[in-house]
């Protein structure tokens, strides 16, 4: 019995082993890495929705879901954005400095791509509640110097036609305008600013 060591068998051993021992343990890190990533119903959720505007008559509200939350979507008439420069000294953020709330392309006065139509996430900044929409001017339970906008019924905030936040209320900024841009005159996408052409 001779008690020499096969060196060439073992290597193989040891690297068969090896490619072994890897192969396994990808096997076992494939469905582990598998399920960190989303869901198709949770990609889906964070999507941006296409809207079909082409029936939304003045005034009117439209609201829709995007990333769990409601978005609206109104026409503003030529009188209700005429108010919007009066009531500056009585929002606390009338051009919409905060920067976080509200895309570039929307820091101006009506806070929109194009005056007539806005869009904002129906969320209270103050505790998440969804405010009501008030478009109606002057009503008793609101005072005589309302000029329609929205209202938080969970804490009293206020905000005008634009989404800004009246001042002493408890809300502390602007509602939120999400990220769109228009693909035609009919149709806007929520959830993604215009890509810039060179």
């Amino acid at each position: 019995m001779t008690n020499t060591v096969d060196t060439d068998k073992r290597r193989f051993l040891t690297n068969a082993t090896t490619v072994v021992g890897s192969i396994g343990a990808v096997a076992v890190a494939i469905p582990f890495i598998s399920s960190m990533s989303p869901s198709a119903k949770a990609e889906a959720a964070g999507a941006p929705v296409e809207v079909d505007i082409s029936k939304l008559d003045i005034g009117q509200l439209l609201t829709i879901e995007w990333r769990g939350k409601p978005v609206w979507i109104f026409r503003r008439s030529q009188e209700s954005l005429s108010t919007l420069a009066t009531l500056e000294d009585q929002l606390r953020d009338p051009h919409s400095d905060e920067q976080a709330q509200q895309p570039n392309c929307c820091k101006n006065t009506t806070r929109a791509i194009r005056d007539d139509l806005m869009v904002l996430v129906g969320i209270c900044t103050h505790l998440g509640c969804s405010p009501t929409y008030r478009p109606d001017l002057a009503p008793a339970d609101l005072g005589t110097d309302w000029q329609g906008g929205f209202f938080c019924p969970c804490h009293g905030s206020k905000f005008d036609l634009a989404g800004r936040v009246y001042k002493s209320v408890p809300a502390p900024t602007n509602l939120v305008v999400p990220p769109y841009y228009f693909i035609n005159d009919y149709q806007l996408l929520i959830g993604e600013e215009a890509k810039e052409t060179a």
